[in-house]
Order: C-alpha cells, then structure tokens, then sequence
C-alpha cells in the first residue's frame, strides 16, 4: 500500500511538473500603450504552445447598440499561433479573460514570405476615456505590426476598421530583434448588470524569444 501510494506522488508530481512546463513561457518583452482603459481587473496570462508565436489575431466585438444602447465594442483578443516551420499554422488560437458580449470578427494574419515566417511585434490600442454620465465602452479596436524574422523588416496588420468610438494612444514598443508575441494578459470589466458595461479595457502582450530565452512568466 505504501509503495503504492509513494508510486502515485510521483505520478501527480509530475504532471503538475509537465503542466507548468506547459503554461510557463521565457519571456524577453512586456509591451504596453499608455492609453488602457481604467475599469476592471487584469485576468490571467496565456501562451501560444512552446516553440510557437502569434501569426496573427482575432476580435470579439459587440456591434454599436444605437444611440440609447449600452456599447462595448472591443470584448476580447486571440492570437493564432503558429510555429516558425508553419507545421502548425493556425491550429491554436489563446485568448485571455474576455468580455461577454459580441461575436468574433474572423482572423487575419501576417503575409509569410517564401523561406521565412513573420510574427506579431507591436501593438496599438484604440480606447475612448471616460465619459462621465454619458456610454462608456473603453477599447475599441487593436491593430499590430508584423516583422519578418530573417531580415526584420515590418509590416502592418489591420482589420477592417468598427463603430469608431476612441482615439489610437500611439505604438507601443517592439519585440526584440529575435522574438516575437507569444502571449496576452487583458483587463476586462464583467458584466455590470443593469450598470454601464465596458468589457476590455487594455491588453498587454509578452514577447518570446524564438531560441526560447529570457524571463520565465505564466503559470
């Protein structure tokens, strides 16, 4: 009995063991915008799978509510993962704590050059400031560059604009030369009942190295 028992520590230790291995991510980059929105709380951080980064990405939007309706527009983010090798192009998506309203706009992803593979890099966040008594929504929209990871050179990438109800707060920072996003954390208001509902507020993306160094971060 007691060796069984010992066996099945072992077992449970290692798996607990495998699974952070799985969640944690060696991070060389946190990118922000100073331009967030206030409200909520900042909900978990998650990882494309090891070894892959984001290709690209999706939205969660609620369409505008008309002139008496409560707007929130921006919900949440997901990025499509893909591995430098593009064996796996696209089959995960990840996304962190999210809004509850809107439906997903549909992905785009970065133009893959012939022989090299382009990730996402950079971020800008559309976000309306408080509005006082009047419709508050906060982040409205995101867009992202894209760099080539043989020769560095960027591109934008952008999806069809929405219902505009912020203003763009500026770039945020590059990965470093050598990485790219791999990872997301989101701060989202939940549901406020019969309250004012913003959903997400701001978004901070992690960049990884693709050789996998840096600052370990996840759970």
């Amino acid at each position: 009995m007691l060796l069984r028992y010992f066996a099945y520590v072992v077992s449970l230790t290692l798996i607990l063991t495998c699974n952070a291995q799985t969640d944690a991510r060696r991070v060389t980059e946190t990118l922000r915008v100073a331009n967030g929105g206030q409200y909520g709380s900042w909900t978990t951080d998650e990882f494309c799978p090891p070894h892959q980064f984001a290709v690209g990405y999706d939205m969660k939007i609620e369409p505008y509510q008309g002139i008496t309706g409560d707007d929130t527009t921006l919900n949440a983010i997901a990025l499509v993962c893909s591995d430098i090798e593009r064996q796996h192009f696209g089959e995960k998506a990840v996304t962190s704590g999210q809004g509850p309203f809107g439906d997903w706009k549909g992905r785009v992803t970065c133009n893959q050059p012939i022989g090299s593979a382009a990730f996402l890099s950079a971020f800008d966040l559309e976000v309306e400031g408080p509005q006082g008594r009047l419709d508050d929504t906060a982040a409205g929209w995101v867009k992202f560059k894209c760099t080539q990871m043989d020769d560095g050179s960027v591109q934008d990438l952008v999806k069809d604009p929405g219902h505009n109800t912020g203003s763009w707060g500026g770039w945020s920072s590059f990965c470093p030369r050598g990485s790219a996003i791999c990872g997301l954390q989101t701060r989202i208001e939940p549901n406020q009942g019969n309250g004012d509902d913003t959903a997400l507020n701001d978004v901070i993306f992690y960049c990884c190295a693709l050789d996998e160094g840096g600052s370990v971060v996840g759970k």
